[in-house]
């Protein structure tokens, strides 16, 4: 017999250590064959359906992450109709969407319909899906509740019918009358008439649908049976498929529209799951992850540029897209060269231009490229200069026209013929070209108004021999008032005096005709003496003011006596005194004057003046005489002596005439108690005494009784000569002073001027500065 020996114990422990590897090795291949097998053996399709990872069939280890298990009903429907069917808890899967985390399902919808023969209402809820617990939403922004039926409301969610109005999510009621037509009526989507559809709300997964027991088709069911309620997809929804599939509401059959669930991996959000890395499912190496929209969780899409299945890092995970073989969706016009995540799309040789829109052209060498652009760029030039040569050339022909329509419209033949006969006015006045003012005005600067009023502007201008003058320029003038610029200028032509302002010239080429005149700086008379007597700047001494009347009163005299021919001006005013540098008097605003013949004393014409100067005579008879304009003249030398506007305020809030106030207040009081505190300091009581009776002769009623002007003249220039007579004209004259005159003469003041009518719309001047006293021709009515 044999007895064994016993092995070594080193060749002991090397046969131990051998036999250990080689199980190890042996363990690790039949681990790498059960996991290739396994990966193998994963179902990826049910019939049409492709089942891609986290989703897989249930009982198959590894196939698909905890949740996402599906069945595949191999043997669903028969005959022709037998087709595998793949299921999500019950319910048949249409397709699965990895990019939008959706999939697409379908079921039965519920209905409720009158049965005929039980003479009752069937109520069939084929709709029970409870997602609680799963990775499962319903799409908010993919679905909505339709309710289909002539009378019903119905109710989306996990409670009972007796739990209407409290634990259901959503309601929606339709209603329906008799030979609607529903399929027009919903043509656009539900309308209410018919069909019912509203949006449901987010983390919804609970799908069941309840039918208000309250209302029902009993009494409708011969024309409207049944009425149904199902989740809808909203973007495969179609009233008219669904309303014939179920035999215009009339059938039990029901109808299978296709819903949508959203899904998510985990409760965590991207942030959260990518510090988790053994549970983070988007281990493709190209892979990004999005937070769900509907409720916890996130989803992995691929990156721009690649597509596969992000939650799978092998082959058949995230791969760059060749884009170059997909002309459809990636176009290039020109050579594509794939890249990792995307594409170039270069033009071919000897071309250029962008190639993903097609518009690759061949390139011009560069000698005859510089040749075509020269010539190109010099055609444009010269057909640019000679559009804008051909349109300034018409317009220029156009303006030539113009200004001719408007200098024979303005009457410029007429004026040119009344210049050319008077020798004087010939070589002192000029009819302007508008050229001319535009450029002494810098193309009538707004830097350069002097003022502005109702009627028009009045511009500063530098003529071209250096002159200053304003340019009167109004808004707007009537047909009938260009008979009277025409008299103005004419007027003004044939004038030559020192207290009168001097017209240069006029433009008729606009549509407006402007006046040129001698620019007088220091505004008008009436901005002085109304200014506020604390301001020194705009005041004047009495012997100023006695001067600047003796003035005024002599350029009137000359008007109507002295001059070549009588002129009347019936809108004597303080404000038509302008005064130069000097505070010299310049008589103004000839626009109403009147030419009266030798053998006239007087003219008739319409109303014209401002009220608070205008002759009582005058304005109720039409008769214009020299007597008119020593009448508003008067009214002047009280503005002086009493410092109020001639139609002022007084103290209780009502307008009063400052001629019928002179010619009460003086009946019962020295003229020394009406008079402004400040010509009260200045002027001796003689030389009040005298203005004040001078004024009183030039107010009375009858224009007969009144001084002429020379006389006026003569008067004040005695009193700056301190000759004090009492008498105020000279020994030739019959106008002596009267006493205060009676209370009826006062009374009949009234018939001059409507102190009481419209007062509070007469266009008396107010305060101007000192260079707006050129406007006031165009900023007084008359």
């Amino acid at each position: 017999m044999i007895q064994a020996q016993p092995m070594p114990p080193s060749l002991l422990s090397r046969a131990t250590a051998a036999a250990l590897a080689c199980l190890a090795a042996a363990l690790a291949a039949a681990c790498l064959a059960g996991a290739v097998d396994a990966a193998v053996s994963c179902q990826r399709r049910c019939g049409d359906i492709d089942i891609p990872f986290p989703f897989g069939i249930g009982g198959q280890p590894g196939c698909s992450m905890a949740g996402f298990e599906l069945s595949c009903n191999d043997t669903a429907g028969s005959g022709a109709d037998a087709r595998p069917t793949l299921l999500l808890r019950g319910v048949e899967v249409l397709s699965i969407s990895l990019p939008l985390g959706q999939v697409r399902m379908k079921m039965d919808m519920s209905y409720d319909c009158y049965n005929t023969t039980r003479h009752e209402i069937d109520c069939v809820d084929r709709v029970d899906l409870n997602l609680k617990g799963t990775p499962f939403t319903f799409s908010d922004a993919a679905n909505k509740f339709i309710v289909f039926g002539c009378r019903m409301l119905a109710y989306l969610g996990p409670g009972e019918q007796n739990d209407i109005g409290s634990d259901l999510t959503i309601g929606c009621a339709a209603t329906c009358g008799v030979g609607d037509d529903l399929v027009a009526i919903n043509s656009a989507g539900c309308s209410g008439i018919g069909c019912c559809q509203t949006n449901i709300p987010r983390g919804i997964q609970y799908y069941k649908v309840w039918f208000d027991g309250r209302y029902n088709t009993t009494g409708i069911y011969n024309w409207s049976r049944c009425t149904y309620a199902a989740l809808v997809e909203a973007s495969s929804f179609s009233f008219s498929e669904v309303y014939h599939a179920l035999s215009r509401v009339n059938s039990n059959l029901g109808s299978q529209p296709p819903f949508v669930v959203d899904w998510a991996i985990g409760n965590m959000t991207c942030e959260e799951a990518q510090r988790n890395g053994d549970s983070y499912a988007c281990v493709s190496g190209d892979s990004v992850c999005l937070d769900s929209r509907n409720g916890p969780g996130y989803i992995c899409n691929c990156r721009s540029g690649f597509q596969g299945n992000p939650y799978i890092n092998d082959s058949h995970g995230c791969q760059d897209i060749n884009e170059c073989e997909d002309t459809s969706k990636y176009p290039c016009y020109g050579k594509c060269i794939n890249k990792v995540g995307g594409f170039d799309c270069l033009c071919p040789a000897g071309t250029r231009g962008n190639p993903y829109i097609g518009t690759c052209r061949k390139d011009i060498p560069l000698p005859t490229g510089i040749a075509i652009g020269l010539a190109a760029g010099f055609g444009i030039l010269l057909l640019g200069l000679s559009v804008t040569f051909l349109i300034r050339k018409q317009r220029s022909d156009i303006q030539k026209q113009l200004r001719k329509k408007y200098f024979r419209k303005n009457q410029g033949l007429l004026l040119q013929q009344l210049i050319s006969s008077d020798e004087r006015a010939r070589d002192s006045t000029k009819i302007f070209s508008i050229e001319e003012l535009k450029e002494a005005t810098n193309n009538f600067d707004p830097a350069r108004v002097l003022g502005s009023g109702g009627h028009g502007i009045v511009y500063k201008g530098i003529l071209s021999d250096q002159r200053v003058v304003a340019i009167k320029k109004p808004n707007i003038i009537r047909e009938e008032e260009i008979s009277q610029f025409i008299n103005e200028v004419a007027i003004l032509s044939q004038i030559n005096h020192c207290n009168i302002v001097k017209l240069f010239g006029c433009c008729l080429e606009t549509e407006v005709p402007l006046l040129v005149y001698d620019f007088v700086p220091n505004g008008s008379l009436n901005h002085i003496i109304h200014a506020d007597t604390s301001n020194k700047e705009f005041s004047l001494s009495w012997d100023d003011c006695l001067r600047i009347a003796t003035e005024a009163a002599g350029a009137l005299y000359y008007l109507h006596s002295a001059a070549s021919v009588s002129v009347l001006h019936p809108d004597v005013k303080s404000s038509n005194i302008l005064l130069d540098a000097n505070y010299t008097a310049k008589v103004a605003d000839f626009g109403a004057s009147r030419l009266i013949p030798n053998d006239q004393t007087h003219v008739f014409t319409n109303i014209q003046g401002t009220y608070g100067y205008l002759d009582p005579e005058y304005y109720h008879t039409g008769n214009l005489n020299e007597k008119s304009d020593v009448y508003s003249f008067g009214v002047v030398l009280l503005e002086m002596l009493l410092r109020k506007q001639p139609i002022f305020d007084c103290e209780d809030g009502t307008k009063k005439n400052l001629s019928i106030y002179f010619l009460s207040e003086i009946k019962g009081k020295p003229v020394t108690k009406i008079v402004a505190p400040e010509v009260l300091e200045e002027a001796s009581e003689d030389e009040i005494n005298i203005v004040a009776s001078i004024a009183q002769a030039c107010l009375r009623l009858q224009g007969e009784e009144r001084p002429t002007m020379k006389q006026v003249d003569m008067s004040l220039q005695s009193i700056r000569n301190k000759s004090l007579s009492p008498d105020i004209a000279s020994p030739e004259s019959n106008y002596e002073m009267h006493p205060p005159l009676p209370g009826r003469y006062v009374e009949q003041q009234f018939l001059g001027v409507d102190i009481n009518g419209g007062v509070a719309n007469l266009p008396y001047s107010n305060c101007h500065s000192l260079e707006e006293e050129f406007m006031l021709s165009a900023s007084f009515a008359r």
